[in-house]
């Protein structure tokens, strides 16, 4: 006898993750785990999906993601490596190993600053502003497929819901996001 079915239309893998496990695990709450999971996968998808648009540009998303720091200072897009590390929130060493190949390639440049010469600011050269301009349109079409199956009050209504869980999580701890360069 065939014990298969077809699952319910709109069912999709997390569904039938949930379905398994709460088999396994006592007390498993079907929306918190559809929820948490849902995000989760989600987050991965959307990186992979980035990583694949950056590789055809010739880009790491770690290299995107400097640039982007760098480019978000404004002119003459250029700040300290300590600067650049916290907001990126890596540990020096990897940032300055990082930075080296990025040097490398051409995409930024140290400079001393003015003020001091013993210290040091990563600029973004025109290179590695063209390199993060030939990609954000990319990823702003990565998001916005995904976001896609929602109508405008949906996608309104998921920013409602997932802007109440960021407040909560930040009351508990930092700001997931840290404040854009200049700001406060």
């Amino acid at each position: 006898m065939d014990t298969t079915q077809d699952p319910p239309p709109g069912t999709d893998s997390i569904d039938r993750h949930i379905a398994h496990w709460r088999h396994e695990v006592a007390g498993l709450d079907p929306l918190v785990e559809g929820a948490v999971t849902r995000m989760q996968r989600l987050v991965r998808h959307l990186q992979r999906r980035k990583e694949a648009g950056l590789a055809r540009r010739e880009l790491k998303m770690w290299e995107y993601e400097i640039l982007w720091q760098l480019r978000s200072v404004g002119p003459p897009y250029r700040m300290s490596p300590t600067r650049l590390a916290e907001g990126l929130d890596l540990h020096p060493a990897t940032l300055t190993n990082r930075l080296d190949r990025l040097a490398k390639s051409g995409h930024v440049t140290r400079e001393h600053t003015p003020e001091d010469r013993r210290s040091l600011l990563v600029k973004l050269t025109r290179k590695g502003q063209d390199a993060w301009s030939s990609t954000i349109g990319d990823q702003m079409a990565t998001e916005h497929e995904l976001l896609a199956p929602l109508s405008a009050a949906e996608r309104e209504q998921l920013v409602v819901l997932l802007r109440k869980i960021t407040v909560a999580a930040e009351a508990d701890g930092p700001p997931l996001m840290p404040a854009p360069p200049g700001t406060r």
